[in-house]
């Protein structure tokens, strides 16, 4: 059925059909929409869950890793400082292999506090275990939440899934989404039934004490999962389309207009909407331009963008992250890679940062990446950078 609704509260409405049983987090601008329209949810009797308050965001994920170690469905949301003070326990949630779906509304990281959007929250932690898929518009977010819950809790992959929205833009975005039917959501995420848990009937222990002689391979059984979620996704995506009749393909991976392309801008999140607006305007002067979306960032598709991206001559790869002190920012390194040995690559890579703290990535500023995309390859660059305010900055 088709609402117009605001994004964090189509979050809360998915999360419904989704049936946790357990839900806890704590209010962060600006995922704050998101839990106060569950715990209403909860309060009315609409959801038969329990709603756990807590003090803290390490409280809160402390919560569903109990929960989901129990056997239970579980469901947290955080963003930005509330992400990153998690951050211990969602590094035990992926060791412990606990299925947890988190919504993360990104947001910038202080300092300078900053509650406006880019990825890096998010971006930083890559390397903790968990999936991680961006959306463009609200309908991939309610989307992907669906395909989080199937993916994490499949018993060939057992590992949590971050579903990251762009906050503000997304969260507090109003737009027309189709919301699921309960029972195509019920045919397509059937009850939890964990290969685990803890039950006083037949005891284990969990997140024990792993020596030299154990945690190498759990690191390992970690990585090797991850790359089969870069099979077991698309056919998910398919189960989601013969339910849902909408298509997202592989789940990996959008090409936009990138089969005939001679310049292509790499990107993720709710960007790529603008970043298809320029596209169209350039198609229609006979300009071959087109868009890469990434919508799994971890696992990183390498082979899907090796593929959509090895005749291009000329790639932009736009972030809303930095890695301050590397030579290029987190998705542009990720790309590069994916050309690492082989034989066709583009001749140009380059890196542009945008968006940080929120700041409008306009048109323009979609134009001048392209305009910048030249025979000289770009190691890191920001866009719609105001000297005036480093030369105050640094007193020059």
């Amino acid at each position: 059925m088709k609402q117009f609704l605001e994004g964090s509260y189509a979050v809360a409405e998915v999360i419904k059909l989704c049936r946790p049983g357990v839900i806890s987090a704590y209010p962060i601008t600006p995922q704050t929409h998101i839990v106060e329209g569950l715990a209403q949810i909860v309060a009315d009797g609409e959801l038969n869950s329990q709603f756990v308050n807590v003090e803290s965001e390490h409280s809160a994920a402390s919560v569903v890793l109990g929960g989901s170690a129990a056997g239970v469905r579980v469901y947290t949301a955080s963003s930005s400082q509330g992400l990153i003070l998690m951050s211990e326990v969602i590094f035990n949630i992926a060791g412990m292999r606990l299925p947890v779906v988190l919504t993360c509304a990104n947001r910038s990281l202080s300092a300078p506090i900053n509650i406006w959007n880019d990825q890096q929250d998010s971006v930083s932690l890559r390397d903790a275990g968990w999936v991680q898929l961006y959306a463009e518009n609200n309908q991939e977010v309610v989307d992907l939440h669906l395909i989080a819950y199937r993916l994490g809790e499949d018993k060939s992959v057992m590992l949590p899934v971050m579903v990251c929205m762009d906050g503000f833009i997304l969260t507090h975005g109003m737009e027309v989404v189709d919301m699921p039917e309960q029972d195509k959501v019920d045919k397509f995420l059937p009850p939890y039934k964990p290969l685990y848990k803890l039950d006083p009937d037949e005891p284990l222990s969990m997140g024990l004490l792993a020596d030299p002689g154990y945690y190498t391979e759990t690191r390992f059984a970690i990585q090797e999962t991850q790359k089969e979620v870069l099979k077991f996704l698309p056919k998910i995506s398919e189960e989601f389309r013969n339910v849902f009749g909408r298509d997202y393909r592989d789940c990996l991976v959008e090409e936009y207009l990138t089969e005939d392309a001679e310049r292509v801008i790499v990107a993720m999140g709710s960007v790529c909407g603008t970043i298809k607006k320029v596209v169209d305007d350039f198609r229609a002067k006979g300009k071959k331009v087109g868009l890469l979306k990434i919508i799994s960032f971890r696992p990183f598709p390498y082979a899907r963008v090796y593929e959509a991206l090895k005749n291009v001559p000329k790639v932009a790869v736009l972030d809303k992250s930095v890695s301050l002190g590397g030579m290029a920012a987190p998705l542009a390194l990720e790309v590069k890679a994916a050309f690492c040995g082989k034989k066709k690559a583009p001749k140009i890579i380059s890196s542009f940062v945008a968006g940080l703290g929120g700041r409008d990535i306009t048109l323009d500023s979609v134009r001048e990446v392209l305009k910048k995309l030249t025979a000289k390859e770009v190691n890191l660059e920001y866009i719609d950078l105001k000297q005036e305010l480093l030369k105050d900055e640094y007193g020059g």
